[in-house]
């Protein structure tokens, strides 16, 4: 990969700086921790921190980050709308001013902010999409129980197959994207409400000719709070990788016809 210029380079807010997209539905005690360890860690940049209509009061502890903090920024939505459509508000929002480079990143600790400036060495080194994987070697997870990584390796390694991808961790929720590659997806086309988001848009950036890159992370398993994980969000990853994955064949296969009457 060809070096390109470190989104970090630049100053905050300006061209080639970047904004970590937090998005939040009662992570009351886990965002004030979260952010501070953010700025603490990579101080040149901003937050946007995407609550759902908590009712925890988890949009009030975000507004008082913001007002004591410039770098903090606070999207209130009125309706626990899903992981999938706070992204792409939050992504949108971005894309508006003049970020070179947008982070997702979860708000209850699982994903360190000391281990970003990794991920910012591999988008530097030439990356379209760094994903922070926990199943390449150097990654690991802490504290799951072993259910959620069985299902995790399950739908990881079910997705992989249908969609004939070589990633290993194409669920995974801690990304930077250049703002590029943002400019070429579809975002409003993009319906994927929960965890299967991640799915989607890796899928869209590998469509779309990105280079995609996992960079090894440590996954810890949240210690205040409750996971959004539910049946609703593995059955919606299930049929929607199961719908994609036959698209694809069906388009090989058509392909196959074509070259083979021509």
């Amino acid at each position: 990969m060809a070096k390109r210029q470190d989104p970090l380079d630049g100053p905050a807010g300006s061209p080639g700086s970047a904004v970590v997209v937090i998005p939040t539905y009662n992570e009351r005690d886990n965002l004030g921790p979260i952010v501070d360890r953010l700025l603490t860690a990579l101080p040149q940049v901003h937050v946007l921190v995407v609550d759902d209509g908590s009712p925890d009061g988890t949009g009030e502890v975000a507004d008082r980050l913001a007002a004591a903090d410039e770098r903090v920024h606070v999207m209130h939505r009125t309706q626990k709308a899903g992981l999938g459509a706070a992204y792409v508000a939050g992504f949108e929002w971005a894309l508006q001013r003049d970020y070179e480079a947008v982070i997702e990143m979860d708000a209850d600790g699982s994903h360190s902010p000391e281990e970003l400036p990794r991920l910012f060495a591999v988008l530097a080194a030439g990356a379209d999409v760094v994903i922070g994987s926990r199943y390449v070697p150097g990654g690991r997870v802490v504290n799951w129980p072993w259910h959620r990584e069985a299902l995790s390796r399950g739908a990881n390694l079910y997705s992989k197959l249908a969609l004939g991808l070589s990633i290993n961790d194409i669920t995974a929720g801690y990304r930077v994207y250049r703002r590029e590659v943002l400019e070429k997806l579809d975002l409003r086309g993009v319906e994927s409400a929960g965890y299967c988001f991640q799915v989607d848009l890796t899928w869209r950036a590998v469509k779309a000719g990105c280079t995609v890159v996992e960079a090894p992370i440590t996954f810890i398993e949240r210690e205040v709070g409750e996971s959004k994980m539910s049946g609703s969000v593995v059955r919606e990853a299930l049929l929607r990788v199961t719908e994609w994955g036959v698209r694809r064949r069906g388009g090989q296969a058509l392909d196959l016809l074509r070259r083979t009457l021509r």
